[in-house]
């Protein structure tokens, strides 16, 4: 019999649990944008929420979750979409105040809510203040209005202009998320959406570049993209840019003015545990001997429906519910520990995973003889050519098929 080089025989235990996050997911938009696959759904014509009904079983899912994290504080809060900013800022409070009381929030907890700029005015983000949200991530996605219309947002660029303004009378905690490499985008105008977010002085910038996933209309019809050349040195430049506008590159996609990095986003990149309520949300929990994840049933109408039986339990929710194994742990570690520009301590990945550093020494060593990282005694960090390859980088961390018998 051959003996397998993988971590899966080295027992997977923890010596302390990470920080744990609470996510909520509000699943609707006014309409469904065609480069979306995030478990959204379009609002009915009506413009209709079943708001009250989906806050209640918000509430019976974390009141179902809580043996899985009792005791454990709460370090970041997350609302995410879909489009939370459609909810009334009544029942966000009503949210976050059923998780006060029944989970220990860590003082000076971060409390983000994505909005759109299609669905704000000056008194919401009054109101949402208000309720306990601290930190507002607003998807601008571009500034000019023909790219939106392209991607099929509900908002034009004044809007986006204004939905900034009309934030910063009330947060100081700001994220704007851009995306580049658009449908016809040159890069002088990739270079314009950048230069606009920046004009404001929000401690957080988010650029995606735009990808075409399946099971959506833009994969179904793809637009004319900018070509792969064109792409990376829109990248480049905005790299660029924001470096010389003091924002820190800390993450893929993520740059922040120091001290403002996103907490719930690098608890995710971190390898850091999550509770994730609301239809189709995911969690990871880690326990001493092991770490689970979940998802909840995606459609809205089928999860509300479980959380309303009679008798429901946490089991009702679920639409999955697995253990992650060793091997499944080294590269989920590494999917998101990677992405970070600045890389991690080898030691986070024995404190995250249970595993010893040894363990995948050799997948360490073929990473680093590609090229792809640098590897020191303190650190494990991609290098330029490991976060432009990141695909390839990950590949070499993919849970090996184990070999037959002989």
């Amino acid at each position: 019999m051959s003996v397998s080089s993988t971590p899966r025989s080295i027992s997977p235990r923890l010596f302390e649990l990470p920080p744990l996050g609470l996510y909520i997911h509000l699943p609707w938009c006014v309409r469904k944008c065609p480069y979306c696959d995030f478990n959204s759904h379009a609002i009915n014509p009506d413009g209709e929420l079943p708001e009250s009904g989906y806050v209640d079983a918000l509430k019976r899912d974390l009141e179902s979750s809580l043996p899985l994290i009792w005791g454990r504080p709460v370090t970041s809060v997350f609302f995410g979409g879909g489009t939370p900013s459609l909810f009334s800022a009544a029942s966000i409070d009503a949210i976050l105040s059923h998780a006060r009381m029944l989970l220990p929030l860590a003082p000076g907890v971060e409390i983000t809510l994505e909005a759109n700029p299609g669905t704000l005015e000056a008194q919401k983000f009054t109101d949402f203040h208000s309720a306990g949200i601290n930190r507002l991530s607003i998807g601008i996605q571009s500034f000019n209005s023909r790219h939106l219309q392209a991607l099929g947002r509900i908002h034009d660029g004044d809007q986006a202009a204004r939905a900034v303004e009309l934030a910063l009378r009330q947060f100081s905690n700001i994220n704007l998320d851009l995306m580049y490499a658009l449908p016809d985008q040159t890069s002088d105008e990739a270079l314009q959406d950048i230069e606009t977010a920046c004009r404001w002085g929000v401690p957080h910038i988010s650029a995606y570049h735009l990808t075409i996933e399946p099971n959506t209309p833009f994969y179904r019809q793809p637009p004319k993209l900018p070509d792969e050349d064109t792409s990376a040195d829109m990248q480049i430049m905005i790299e660029r840019v924001l470096a010389e506008k003091g924002y820190r590159h800390y993450e893929t996609s993520a740059f922040a003015q120091p001290g403002k990095t996103c907490m719930h986003n690098m608890n995710y990149w971190q390898y850091g545990d999550y509770l994730g309520i609301g239809a189709g949300a995911h969690s990871k929990i880690s326990f001493r001997e092991k770490i689970i994840r979940q998802m909840r049933h995606k459609h809205p109408r089928q999860y509300q429906e479980q959380a309303a039986l009679a008798n429901a339990s946490l089991e009702d929710l679920l639409s999955t519910a697995q253990e992650t194994g060793p091997q499944d742990r080294v590269f989920e570690f590494m999917m998101n520990a990677l992405r970070l520009t600045e890389g991690f301590d080898p030691r986070l990945f024995h404190l995250r995973t249970g595993l010893p550093v040894a363990s995948i020494q050799h997948l360490l060593t073929e990473a680093r003889d590609r090229g792809l990282i640098e590897w020191q005694h303190s650190c494990i960090r991609p290098t330029s050519d490991g976060r432009r390859f990141l695909n390839d980088l990950l590949e070499i961390f993919l849970p090996k098929p184990e070999k037959a018998a002989d």
